[in-house]
């Protein structure tokens, strides 16, 4: 099932989408009234509605293309993405994979829905992309073991970690180090840097998630263009490193790394105002954001 929240009169609303066209399971009485995702989450009603949507038979049927879409978690208590995932992403680096999960965090203020502008702050001029496949959990725990941790996840989605290199990366860098090395949180986490979307897609739907195509274009030129076979970390071996003296509950988000691709190591053409970026994944969509310089 692909599930995804929308506005609908200035309210947050969920949709269940089918071919293109959005239900509203609430008209079905399939949801409770003012649900979202992150509440049928913490309740267990998404596994329920995952299991019923074939009855979604009644209410308004909607284009896709006619509602405007939110990213498919409102309010995630953690945000962890990983860096350094993909063997492609270190050879371009020129660098080892870690030898354990690194993780790094963003803030709540860093979400964005489809169609939402990411900004080109005025503290950065070399923002840059990174296509990722996110894991939304489902059922909370700690001390998850990897053979039970796909147990755990509700579903996934398309994600974009928004970077903004001349903050990660310490004035003089690499010739004068930082002794505390980059700097992740201004690097990584300011303000509309997450575009997460269009839609959470049900793990049934996902049998594999270390089989799954990955692309990112910008103004429809292909910057990324990989595969999530190539990660270091597979997705259940994230989820049993993160869970390890970190409670996880329903609706965090994992990210789980880009492959080779980005601006920085690449052609060094950094984001710039009136680009579009098309984030795309495999079995779940299509993320598009455009660009806008901030005023």
């Amino acid at each position: 099932m692909r599930i995804a929240h929308y506005l609908k009169r200035g309210q947050v609303r969920v949709g269940v989408v089918k071919g293109g066209v959005l239900y509203d399971p609430h008209e079905s009485g399939l949801a409770p009234a003012g649900s979202t995702i992150d509440s049928l989450l913490a309740s267990g009603g998404l596994e329920k509605l995952a299991k019923s949507g074939d009855k979604l038979t009644s209410g308004r049927r909607t284009p896709v293309s006619k509602v405007k879409l939110g990213p498919p978690i409102l309010s995630p208590e953690k945000i962890l993405l990983v860096a350094i995932n993909y063997h492609s992403h270190s050879k371009e680096q020129n660098i080892k994979p870690p030898e354990f999960p690194y993780f790094f965090t963003k803030f709540r203020s860093a979400l964005l829905g489809p169609g939402d502008q990411i900004l080109l702050p005025r503290v950065s001029t070399k923002v840059d992309w990174e296509v990722e496949l996110a894991v939304i959990i489902g059922k909370g725990g700690k001390y998850i073991s990897r053979d039970r941790a796909l147990d755990h996840v509700a579903g996934y989605t398309v994600a974009n970690d928004i970077s903004f290199r001349d903050l990660q990366y310490p004035p003089g860098w690499p010739e004068k180090l930082n002794p505390l090395g980059m700097n992740w949180v201004k690097g990584k986490a300011l303000d509309s840097s997450l575009p997460l979307g269009p839609w959470l897609v049900t793990k049934d739907e996902i049998p594999d998630p270390q089989n799954l195509d990955l692309h990112l274009r910008v103004n429809g030129e292909t910057k990324q263009d990989s595969s999530t076979s190539d990660m270091v970390f597979d997705v259940a071996t994230l989820i049993e490193y993160a869970s390890a003296g970190i409670t996880l509950k329903p609706g965090d988000v994992i990210s789980t790394g880009t492959p080779l691709g980005v601006a920085l190591w690449g052609d060094r053409r950094f984001l710039a105002d009136g680009d579009l970026v098309e984030a795309e994944v495999e079995g779940i969509g299509v993320l598009r954001n455009p660009v806008k310089r901030e005023k």
